[in-house]
């Protein structure tokens, strides 16, 4: 039961972020994502799954719902990230012609 309750919770903290990537994936835009947010999310997410990798190589054991999440959400930061940069060059590119 506990295993499924953490597959349960890992699931949703992974998708949580999927409908600001999918909209922002949609609209080519990203203005209303702040870098600072951004950075510290994608920070915060790394340091964490760093600290979960560490202790379990301690305890000897594996946290699989965890790192399916911490995987899964540096990959929408990573793409939000790139979404934040690219779009807006985009859009200052089309304001300039």
């Amino acid at each position: 039961m506990n295993e499924a309750i953490g597959w349960l919770g890992a699931f949703l903290f992974a998708v949580c972020a999927l409908p600001q990537a999918f909209k922002t994936f949609k609209t080519k835009k990203a203005d209303d994502l702040s870098w600072l947010f951004l950075w510290l999310w994608i920070l915060g997410e790394i340091f964490t799954f760093i600290y979960l990798i560490i202790d379990d190589i301690k305890v000897q054991t594996t946290h699989y719902p965890l790192y399916v999440n911490y995987v899964f959400n540096i990959l929408i930061v990573v793409y939000l990230l790139y979404a934040k940069k690219t779009y807006k060059n985009k859009v200052e590119q089309v304001v300039k012609q």
